[in-house]
């Protein structure tokens, strides 16, 4: 059983938070393979809670008895009382949770190998769980403390790369709508990092990684760190090299997919940041905060200037 700093044996983890933090506090001092069946429990939580041992030791490259000595390890009795935290989860998320997961993954096993719709039906089923985990992942405080701090923020700098740079341009566009000031540390011309250094205690950085996280973005974070420049990370697990040093960190875990991670969920993610940034920066709308568009914006600048011409310059 873990011992504390006291000698203290450490009690079991009786919750899926606990046994995450337990995880991150120890990780460090981890063997190599008790950190990869680490990394693999705190990124694909459902998948621990729903499948057997003999396929979550395949998804994560062990064997089934490693996963027993790791669940041991940290005071279990076996890999069930373990996958039964990962299960309570599933149950207390909220009212039918888990009857919906299990609902999805019928869906998908009644219909694999159906042409291409049938990979139409499985990425959507897929993403649908995505986002379900997503809505029941993601606590008011963060998403209320990130809106605050990109509306207060001089400049936000914006760092992702790889499978995580099409988030990063969308989160972006939306902030540039709201008139923020927005840079986004792209590799183009390998001035990144260079561009990093400007940031500063009044400005914000959100860091964009994934599983095999871009050492550009982790080292622009650490930038940021040096620079005392507050991080917002939308990152895979509390393991991310992202989450060490950042001031909200939101963990999106990533499904099994045949090609690329999806994008659904994080990108439904910081569109929902966006909004409640707009929500910040328009106290006095009545109605629900609003996102111009570019091409919106166009129309509006049309219509105005037909109004504003002389009568008789008028198209009838």
């Amino acid at each position: 059983m873990p011992k504390t700093s006291g000698g203290k044996a450490d009690p079991v983890p009786g919750n899926y938070e606990g046994i995450v933090n337990r995880i991150t506090r120890d990780y460090a001092g981890l063997s190599a393979g008790f950190q990869q069946i680490a990394r693999f429990l705190t990124q694909n939580p459902n998948v621990v809670a729903l499948e057997s041992i003999n396929a979550v030791a395949a998804k994560c490259g062990t064997h089934p008895s490693s996963l027993v000595r790791f669940a041991q390890a940290f005071g279990y009795s076996g890999f069930k009382q373990l996958q039964a935290v990962f299960q309570t989860r599933l149950a207390t998320a909220a009212p039918g949770f888990r009857e919906r997961i299990s609902a999805l993954e019928g869906e998908l096993s009644r219909n694999e190998d159906h042409g291409n719709l049938g990979y139409l039906r499985d990425l959507v089923v897929r993403d649908i769980a995505a986002l379900q985990d997503l809505l029941e992942g993601v606590p008011e405080e963060a998403l209320a403390e990130t809106a605050r701090r990109l509306a207060g923020a001089q400049t936000v700098y914006i760092a992702g790369q790889l499978r995580s740079e099409p988030i990063a341009s969308f989160l972006r566009y939306l902030l540039a709508m709201l008139h923020r000031r927005v840079v986004l540390l792209d590799p183009a011309g390998g001035l990144a990092q260079e561009m990093a250094t400007t940031m500063g205690g009044g400005d914000v950085l959100v860091a964009i990684a994934f599983r095999h996280y871009a050492q550009e973005v982790v080292a622009i974070a650490d930038v940021a760190t040096a620079n005392g420049t507050p991080i917002i990370a939308i990152t895979d697990s509390q393991l991310s090299p992202l989450a060490r040093d950042a001031r909200v960190l939101f963990t999106v875990p990533e499904d099994e997919y045949t090609f690329s991670r999806s994008l659904a969920a994080p990108m439904c993610l910081v569109q929902c940041i966006a909004v409640a940034t707009a929500a910040v920066l328009q106290p006095s709308r009545g109605a629900a905060p609003r996102i111009p568009t570019v091409t919106g914006m166009a129309h509006d600048r049309a219509v105005q200037g037909r109004r504003a011409r002389p009568a008789k310059e008028r198209v009838p």
